[in-house]
């Protein structure tokens, strides 16, 4: 009986990874924009944004994956895939920079190398630039819509299409979600919320009808701004990678 459990465990925690990613697979489609939300450092984050770009890949489909790196970065990035630069010459953003970063930019240099269909983008905005970052990625990502769909690794808060400011905020600086959907790209967008366990094999997606998605969205992201509360997550975000 206890060998039973376990196999069903494992088969469980398998097939709520397939959920978690392929409904969000579904939706990456020729001119769409699918933005996965992280908090920066999570090595979780990392692999499961990993999986995502592994599921597509395997379709023989073409993909561009968006970075949150300054976009003067981009040369360097195309001289490691040329094999003339390292991944320890790029320059990362302190908060956002930690190893798994460093070797996802490094094994999509190696994909790319063999599969031309892969292209890899900075997209953020770097000191040098005196404009608004969201403002600048949203251009950077609209520039790349077009056949091959964009995939992008960004801070959570990035993912929000929709925030109700306080009406006291003098300058209200929508995210990059929200630049976008307002000009009416196709966007989804699916934040994560890794829980502190110390075993965490598992995860599923939460979709933004569900009454689990605004309590998230409003624990982690909203407590975070000065902003209302929503009471509900759809046209909010597209779901919640828990």
């Amino acid at each position: 009986m206890r060998y039973l459990i376990i196999i069903i465990l494992l088969f469980s925690s398998s097939a709520y990874a397939e959920n978690s990613y392929s409904r969000i697979l579904e939706g990456i489609t020729p001119n769409s924009i699918t933005i996965i939300g992280e908090t920066h450092k999570r090595p979780e984050a990392i692999r499961f944004f990993q999986s995502l770009i592994t599921g597509y890949t395997q379709q023989n489909k073409c993909l561009t994956v968006a970075l949150e790196i300054a976009s003067s970065q981009q040369s360097l990035l195309n001289e490691i895939i040329q094999g003339k630069a390292t991944v320890t010459d790029i320059e990362i953003a302190p908060a956002i920079d930690h190893p798994p970063f460093r070797a996802l930019i490094n094994d999509l240099a190696e994909i790319q190398k063999q599969n031309n269909c892969l292209k890899l983008i900075a997209i953020d905005a770097g000191l040098e630039l005196k404009t608004n970052r969201d403002e600048w990625m949203a251009i950077k990502l609209a520039e790349q819509v077009g056949q091959a769909p964009i995939l992008a690794l960004l801070g959570s808060l990035h993912t929000l299409k929709i925030v109700d400011w306080n009406p006291t905020i003098a300058k209200k600086e929508p995210y990059v979600a929200e630049i976008l959907a307002s000009e009416g790209h196709d966007i989804k967008t699916y934040p994560q919320h890794w829980t502190e366990r110390t075993c965490n094999t598992r995860n599923r997606l939460i979709p933004a009808d569900q009454p689990e998605a605004v309590e998230l969205l409003n624990s982690d992201l909203f407590a975070l701004l000065n902003a209302s509360k929503p009471k509900a997550a759809i046209n909010i975000i597209d779901g919640i990678v828990l």
